[in-house]
């Protein structure tokens, strides 16, 4: 599937809300589970998305649209996330960031030729606005999956035989 705009927004308008239903409410068990000990739990990751709504996304959709590719994105820091927090609190937190960042796309209405133009990653080199926003796309669905997934972990041994028919536990 060829990147649309406004095929992105679809998922990522509704990414906060497939939080809130994930993540509201649960007790501290499912929001701090892990699959391995170094790997994110489900706050984690909540904390992890707001940090790049705040330095990731919108900025470098800016800096393409200012600069192109003749300034560099800042590196982001996959752990710069703190909270001392409340699950709600975190997840008001990114529902507003996440209207703001989308609000602010959608005044930009990007052109076909906008969609194309280069931006210099600090990895990977010259990417374009439009995979960079597919990107961004891709990025809530992965997470999501990994919220999903290390929650079902928790059950992995409670499943009994059934864990041969479990995919997400394989």
């Amino acid at each position: 599937m060829q990147f649309r705009l406004n095929q992105g927004i679809e998922v990522l308008d509704k990414t906060p809300s497939v939080l809130s239903a994930l993540l509201q409410g649960k007790s501290a068990p499912w929001l701090n589970a892990r699959i391995t000990p170094d790997a994110f739990s489900p706050l984690d990751v909540l904390g992890h998305l707001i940090h790049a709504e705040i330095t990731n996304w919108i900025p470098r959709v800016h800096l393409i649209l200012e600069h192109q590719d003749k300034q560099p994105f800042e590196p982001f820091d996959r752990f710069g996330f703190k909270s001392g927090k409340t699950t709600d609190e975190l997840l008001n937190e990114f529902a507003a960031l996440r209207r703001e960042g989308l609000n602010t796309l959608r005044e930009l209405d990007l052109t076909e030729q906008q969609l194309a133009l280069p931006g210099r990653h600090p990895e990977f080199g010259i990417v374009t606005m439009s995979e960079l926003l597919a990107t961004w796309v891709v990025h809530d669905l992965g997470h999501i999956s990994q919220i999903v997934k290390t929650m079902a972990w928790e059950y992995r041994d409670a499943v009994g035989p059934w864990r041969a028919y479990t995919t997400i536990l394989h």
